[in-house]
Parts: structure tokens; sequence; C-alpha cells
């Protein structure tokens, strides 16, 4: 039990005790925002941008620019979905959960690609590409600024991409070090899939009642 807490853990040894808690705030916060999410709440919102702040600052202290994008991006995002999601399609109704269109599909591939070649750029200026662990941080930050863009849209494939980003990050942020975090991702994994079903039930329900 003592070696696993250990490779857990260990790490947190050096780390200030301001920077643990701030990283155990950001991670309830950023569990609330998911939990939100799955329940088509506007708290989404509030909550995400107080974790996604905390953890700006804690990965701009840790030089972890892929992570600092996807967070900086979640943040002005919630902003651009706090809008969306109150912003009523007619006297009263305001923007619904729906199925991304063919146009808004293409923008997805424009962004996934966009974000690559721009945190390729970036990696590249900042001399970033020192282990395998940047090449996924790009393919992971593309995928996370996919979903977060869809999810803002109310778009209920905004779930699909939550799901493969979380897989990816558990092992990820347990590689660099940050276990809470790592623990967040796992978390998020599983109510990605129940947000997913629970929107899709929600859309049938709308549909049949259209």
């Amino acid at each position: 039990m003592s070696a696993i807490f250990d490779f857990l853990f260990a790490q947190y040894k050096t780390y200030e005790t301001l920077d643990i808690t701030l990283e155990i705030i950001a991670v309830i916060f950023g569990f609330l925002s998911v939990w939100f999410s799955k329940q088509n709440k506007i708290w989404v919102f509030p909550t995400g941008m107080i974790s996604t702040s905390i953890f700006v600052y804690l990965l701009l202290k840790w030089e972890l620019l892929g992570d600092l994008m996807i967070n900086g991006y979640y943040f002005i995002m919630s902003v651009y979905g706090w809008y969306i999601w109150t912003r009523k399609v007619n006297e009263t109704h305001v923007t619904p959960i729906s199925k991304t269109t063919l146009k808004e599909k293409q923008t997805a591939i424009f962004i996934f690609i966009a974000t690559l070649i721009f945190v390729y750029l970036v990696y590249n200026y900042f001399n970033k590409w020192t282990s395998w662990v940047a090449y996924v941080d790009t393919f992971t930050t593309a995928i996370f600024f996919v979903g977060m863009w869809l999810m803002a849209k109310r778009k209920i494939e905004n779930w699909l991409f939550w799901i493969v980003g979380d897989l990816i990050s558990v092992p990820l942020y347990l590689y660099k070090g940050f276990t809470f975090t790592s623990f967040q991702y796992f978390g998020f994994t599983f109510i990605a899939v129940f947000g997913y079903l629970a929107w899709k039930k929600h859309l049938h329900k709308t549909q049949l009642t259209s």
C-alpha cells in the first residue's frame, strides 16, 4: 500500500502547500462543472470558470503550455457558452440540445486542424518538443478545443470528444505527476458517458414531443 501511495503522491512532497490546495479546489470545481453539464444546468459555466482560472495559474507556474492553452480556451468558451445557453431562440425557449449540422461538423474539423497547427507553432517557439508527452498534449488539446466549442453550442456530440480526451488524460496527468488532476479526468470519463446518455435521452424526448 505504501508503494502505491508513494507512486501516486510522492511528487507532492516537493510542491508548495498552496499549489496542492489550489489543485484540489480546481478539481472539485471541475467535477461540479462537468456534473452540471450532464444535468444540462447553466452552472456548468461559472463553476468551470473558477476551475480553469485556478488551473491557468498553476499550469503557468508549472510551464505546461498545452494544458495552459486548454484551460485558457475553456475560460473564454465558458463566457461564450454562458451566453449561448441563456440566449432565447424565441419568446419562451433558450438554445436547446441538438445534433451538429454538416456545417458545424466542418467547423469542428477546422478547429481541430487549426489547433494542431497552432499548438505545433507554439511548442516550436518555446522549444517544447522534448518528449512524447508534447505530441500527446497537442492531440488532446485539439480534441478538447472541439469538445468545448460543441458544448458551448449545446451539441450532443461534445460528450464523445470529452470521453476520448478524458481517457487519454488519465494516464497522461499521472505520468506528469499531477495525481489529483488525473483522478479528476478519471471521474470525468464516467460523467461524460452518463452525460452523453442523459443528453441523448433528453434530445429523443424533445423530438417526440415537438
